[in-house]
């Protein structure tokens, strides 16, 4: 739908996520448990509605190419490499990613993850420094996400659109510099198990699985081979 197509560059993702918990709170058919599956910036969103809203519960949660740890530069499903719009988004974000206005406005500027700036993304990022737990612990966040059943993560091995792309698996650059990236198991996040992972990790509830290919290029197969059994 066009309006989606608009929501996802231009409507808060607080909002989007409020609306899609009170959607599933009211699905009578959903009320047992249900599995999510995210694309793309999707599977951030997706993350969010578990760790904020329990009711009814997600069971299975399946990220495929979302940016867990955010992104610096390029964003999915942009219309067209040449579109006004995109040139448009890329110019604002890298004058104003943390601006107050940009924040609330512009969807991509709230998963921004700038490793130059890390205190302007601590303090000013108003949607995934809040769900990764960069401004203090919400013990809620952390018990709803270590729910799930399992979480299982999608990299693109030949990503161009995501950088970095092992913020597909939860990792991100070395804070300080845009050169050299971590796994998750390096991060402060995990070695401080701020979300939870550390723990999620050890039981046996986290998958990370690498599939060949560009951003969202998978095949029909590979879905229903390696998918498909998690929502079994």
């Amino acid at each position: 739908l066009p309006q989606d197509m608009e929501n996802s560059f231009f409507m808060n993702v607080n909002d989007q996520v409020r609306e899609v918990c009170s959607q599933l709170a009211t699905d009578p058919q959903l009320q047992g448990g249900y599995n999510a599956m995210g694309f793309s910036q999707g599977g951030q969103f997706m993350r969010a509605v578990a760790q904020r809203c329990p009711a009814p519960p997600m069971l299975n949660l399946i990220s495929i190419g979302g940016q867990h740890q955010g992104r610096v530069y390029g964003f999915p499903r942009c219309p067209g490499e040449s579109s006004h719009v995109c040139d448009w988004i890329r110019k604002t974000l890298d004058l104003g990613a943390y601006t107050k206005a940009v924040q609330e406005h512009l969807v991509q500027a709230e998963y921004w993850h700038d490793p130059l700036k890390e205190e302007d993304y601590r303090k000013n990022s108003i949607f995934l420094a809040d769900i990764n737990q960069e401004r203090g612990i919400n013990e809620t966040y952390k018990k709803n996400l270590m729910a799930l059943k399992k979480f299982v993560m999608v990299k693109f091995l030949n990503d161009t659109m995501v950088d970095p792309p092992i913020s597909e698996w939860f990792g991100f650059y070395k804070s300080g510099q845009a050169k050299e990236t971590i796994p998750l198991q390096e991060t402060l996040l995990y070695k401080e198990d701020r979300l939870g992972l550390q723990e999620m990790d050890k039981a046996g509830k986290l998958v990370f699985l690498g599939v060949k290919g560009d951003h969202l290029h998978f095949s029909q197969e590979w879905f229903d081979s390696t998918i498909l059994p998690f929502l079994q």
